[in-house]
């Protein structure tokens, strides 16, 4: 933040709205004719106008003689607050002559500054205030002495103020002491050099929290020792004290332990004790600075209990995430400890909020072990089984996505701990024709290939459920597994039983006969419900009339008469007829091999050849969005007849349908497990924190010292973490890519924007600069927006001075993701010619890149999203980059999305697709498809489309801006 640039600011504490004058100012004249007046709403509305005009630069010295004869002996409350104010602001020492600068200058000492003669007044009025009779009186004066720095004032009111603190009223003393605190750090050694020793007395007969608080506030900064040994004497009471005074407590315990570790001792028993504070706030500070005191096991365990009882007593998501962000800190050194409580930490799944659930099962799957995981996967099932019985309530809106972390938490301990998969997989399977069915399916083929001893229940189990799978992409998965893992003699003929009979005969296609009844029906629904009016009889004999609305009843049998899997197929889906003639191609190659007779093979290859030809004859005829994949449908079906038809070919391709599959399948599980392993190791790799060459920084020193763990003691003083930035230089290079210049060099008015951006909030440093011999009086920046942004605070007016600068501020907040404009005009009045100037001022671009986060999605979910949203943006790829991969990295880096589609970077290819999705600070979602291909014909360029989606239409069209931006080139002087 700038130096304060107007005298006036080096006193003033406080601001005032600028409706307190509307209309404009008064003049100087005007207001002390107005504080004349014998009316309390005259003199405070005269008096709100002199502090504002004195607050934007003007003088005003009549205006305090006004004040000291007419209001400061008034009885009215609100204008004695207001003539606290104006002390604030008011000039309280006389201006130096320019002789008596220069001897300060010359002489090489500091300039000697004189009290106005009419301060004494202003003193004495003080002083009769702060011995009024009424305690509000008293207590408020008090209060202002508070934000007085001036040694001259405040001398003669130090006895009137130690005085107070004996006062009968509680407000007075716990102000009292709160003065003698200012006057003691400001003003010690000359005014009250007694104060520890005073306050220290004052608190070991004080019974009121808030006092009590304050004065040991005042030992703690002042007195640390004496601070210390009250803290000794009332150890048992200090959780009667207040949570002020706890939280107080800690933080001298972190500054004593921090200065000297060997003190630890005498403050962990009142950190035990505060860790079964009522208040959160307290429990909560106790438990870490516990932890950070002690490495003790019973330390540790008693803070990671507390942090467990605040994580399900709290209902802020806020608190809760915090809680949780230290509860996976302290799992990294205490594992073990933290493995007791992972049931109570499950509890936390009770929350409705998806990102808590999530951090949860984080935080948990972290923590299971060979000794809890029977637990853990009873307590998964039973959150599982709770989804589907919840109806639509507050809590519907989190059951689809809960279900699939649930769903991805009990695969993951499945696939560590292979004694549950057993009893979990079977539960999950009960799910498949859920929201879920598809990552419960995923589960299950995962299984299927790791665990041979489970497959022959499992198949059983998925054979007699296929029927009541719903979902396409799930019907796939499941005839897929059972094409390749269906090995004996019974599961073979139960599953093309099962198949060949949800398929019913061919043809698939929809008869004629079918479609006029499915017509009528849809015709009669769309009638709606149908009013009729009669007369009733009702129980006491009178009549009545009744009306009732009739709706149709729909025959179920004219618009799902048959099976899912026909229905699918009927539909159109042309990849699934695909997956379903492969399916039963691979049972009958493998039929003879598992001791199927010669008459039911030969039967099943006659089914399964009708079949195939039904469906290719389906796929030509039906209009669907499949069309495209008639060609592949068609070449795939024929391969798999002539492997059923043909001897030589059977003989070519019998290996390769039987056993190629799983192999690739076994290859895709074990390249996922091994990019797992390498990313935990990774990450582990980056927990090394110095070299032994490095340079031993001494602020490092001093927090290796004081501290147990990891946590450093202070934590508020670290700049650099507490703002993000690692080192100056990215800090400075930062602030200057945010610096607008708003007016040209050669305007009389300069202006310059720092633009600050925090998610909601944007923040508009303005430096303003008269580059004129002249004053300018009322200069207000008129700040006007395009877009989802509103202006909450105006800049105020102000007077410059000849060739001098000010700052001036205004904050303005942001609804949703999209490009916005700042546009405005500086208006300003020449004191010396009396005329209006104006200045237009350059527009500022707000970047859409500042409000976009990289974030993370499964398939299904980004599937789901772009099937759902509604608005999109098609951008035609037009590049001077030459490589696919090089291309689709310089697009994630440009748009600080995130690549959800892994790639390898050795392979060469002329064609990639990748999803990238990113959400903005206020939720929206972001998804983006790249497909691009390079062309031979085309000397080697890229070309393809970039394809936004969003649920709003200002994020489509402002990533689309972007991305036709920066898709040109690599900047020359981007490092690789």
């Amino acid at each position: 933040m700038s130096a304060a640039t107007n005298s006036n600011e080096s006193y003033c504490t406080f601001t005032l709205a600028s409706d307190v004058t509307a209309g404009g100012l008064p003049s100087e004249e005007e207001i002390a004719k107005q504080l004349e007046s014998n009316d309390p709403k005259v003199k405070r509305h005269a008096l709100k106008a002199a502090i504002m005009a004195m607050l934007g630069g003007e003088a005003m010295p009549r205006i305090l003689m006004q004040v000291i004869r007419f209001c400061i002996n008034s009885d009215d409350k609100p204008l004695k607050k207001l003539c606290m104010l104006y002390w604030e602001v008011v000039p309280k020492y006389q201006e130096p002559t320019s002789d008596e600068v220069l001897l300060a200058t010359s002489g090489g000492h500091a300039l000697q500054r004189k009290l106005l003669p009419e301060m004494i007044l202003v003193c004495n009025a003080l002083m009769n205030d702060l011995n009024h009779p009424n305690e509000y009186v008293r207590g408020s004066m008090l209060r202002f002495l508070c934000t007085v720095k001036d040694e001259e004032i405040l001398g003669p009111l130090i006895p009137s103020i130690k005085a107070c603190l004996q006062h009968r009223h509680q407000y007075v003393r716990k102000n009292a002491v709160l003065a003698v605190f200012h006057a003691h750090r400001l003003h010690g050694e000359t005014l009250i050099p007694d104060g520890p020793e005073l306050v220290d007395a004052f608190i070991n007969a004080e019974i009121d929290v808030g006092a009590r608080r304050n004065a040991f506030l005042m030992l703690y900064n002042e007195s640390e020792e004496l601070a210390i040994q009250f803290l000794a004497k009332n150890l048992d009471n200090v959780v009667k004290f207040g949570d002020g005074f706890a939280l107080l407590v800690l933080d001298l315990t972190r500054k004593a332990c921090r200065r000297d570790p060997n003190q630890k001792s005498r403050f962990v028993r009142v950190l035990f004790q505060m860790l079964s504070s009522d208040s959160a706030a307290v429990s909560y500070e106790a438990a870490w600075t516990l932890i950070s005191l002690s490495n003790s096991p019973t330390a540790v365990r008693a803070a990671a209990v507390t942090y467990t009882n605040l994580l399900n007593s709290q209902n802020d998501n806020n608190v809760m995430m915090i809680v949780l962000e230290r509860l996976e800190q302290l799992q990294k050194k205490h594992s073990k400890i933290l493995q007791e409580l992972l049931q109570d930490i499950l509890r936390a799944l009770s929350s409705p909020n998806p990102d808590i659930c999530k951090k949860v099962l984080d935080v948990a799957m972290t923590l299971v072990t060979t000794k809890n995981v029977a637990d853990v996967v009873t307590t998964l099932k039973r959150e599982v089984s709770k989804t589907t019985q919840e109806s639509s309530d507050s809590s519907e809106d989190k059951g689809k996505v809960y279900r699939n972390m649930l769903i991805t938490a009990i695969h993951g301990c499945a696939v560590r701990f292979p004694d549950v998969a057993e009893s979990v997989v079977h539960t999950l399977m009960d799910f498949l024709s859920s929201d879920g069915g598809m990552q419960v399916i995923i589960f299950v083929r995962a299984i299927v290939e790791r665990y041979p001893d489970l497959r022959p229940a499992i198949l059983s189990k998925l054979i007699s459920t296929v029927d009541e799978v719903t979902n396409n992409h799930v019907m796939c998965i499941c005839l897929w597994i059972l094409g390749e893992y269906c090995e004996t003699r019974e599961t073979v003929k139960d599953a093309f039983d099962v198949i060949t009979e949800q398929l019913g005969n061919a043809p698939f296609i929809v008869q004629a006969n079918e479609k006029q009844a499915q017509e009528q029906a849809a015709a009669e629904a769309a009638k709606g419900p149908k009013m009729v009016t009669k007369n009733v009889v009702l129980s006491d004999g009178t009549y009545a009339t009744q009306t009732v609305y009739s709706e149709p009843k729909i025959s179920q049998n004219a618009l799902d008469n048959g099976p899912q899997l026909r229905k699918m197929i009927i539909g159109g889906d042309i990849f699934l007829g695909t997956i379903i003639a492969s399916c039963l191609t691979k049972m009958c190659l493998r039929a003879p091999d598992v001791g199927v007779d010669a008459v039911a093979v030969k039967s099943m290859t006659v089914k399964a050849l009708l079949t195939m030809c039904g469906i290719v004859k389906m796929a030509e005829v039906t209009v669907s969005a499949q069309k495209s994949s008639l060609a592949d449908c068609s070449e795939r079906i024929t391969l798999c007849c002539r492997a059923l038809l043909d001897p030589k070919a059977t003989a070519l391709l019998k290996q390769t349908l039987l056993n190629e599959g799983k192999t690739s399948f076994a290859s895709f599980l074990t390249n996922i497990q091994g990019n797992e392993g390498s990313g935990k190791e990774e990450s582990k790799e980056e927990i090394v924190t110095a070299q032994a060459d490095d340079l031993i920084h001494f602020r490092q020193l001093r927090s290796l010292t004081a501290q147990g763990g990891d946590l450093d003691l202070d934590d508020g003083s670290d700049l650099a973490r507490a703002t993000g930035y690692a080192d100056g230089g990215s800090l400075l290079s930062n602030e200057l890519s945010h610096v607008y210049q708003l007016s040209g060099f050669a305007d009389p008015v300069y202006a310059e924007a720092f633009v600050t951006v925090h998610d909601y909030d944007i923040l508009l440093e303005i430096l303003v600069i008269n580059r004129t011999p002249n004053t300018l009086a009322n200069l207000t920046i008129e700040l006007s927006t395009m877009g989802d942004m509103k202006i909450v605070e105006r800049p105020q007016s102000q007077t410059i001075g000849p060739l001098d600068q000010i700052t001036i501020r205004a904050s303005i907040k942001v609804s949703s993701t999209e490009t916005g404009h700042i546009f405005g005009t500086i208006v300003y009045e020449d004191a010396a010619t009396q005329e209006k100037g104006y200045i237009n001022l350059n527009d500022i671009h707000m970047d859409i890149m500042d409000y976009i986060r990289p974030a993370t999605c499964t398939d299904e979910v980004f599937r789901s999203m772009w099937a759902e949203f509604e608005w999109e943006n098609k951008v035609a790829i037009s590049t001077s980059i030459a490589d696919l991969i090089e291309f689709v990295d310089h697009i994630v880096g440009s748009t600080n999305m995130s690549c959800l589609t892994p790639h390898d970077r050795n392979e060469k290819g002329s064609f990639l697709a990748a999803n990238l999705y990113a959400k903005s600070v206020f939720g929206e979602d972001a998804l983006v498809n790249v497909s691009v291909e390079k062309k031979e014909d085309n000397d080697g360029k890229l070309a393809g489309y970039i394809r936004i989606r969003s649920k709003t239409q200002g994020i489509a069209l402002s990533l689309g801006d972007r991305i036709t931006n920066v898709q040109r080139g690599l900047q020359p002087n981007k490092k690789q």
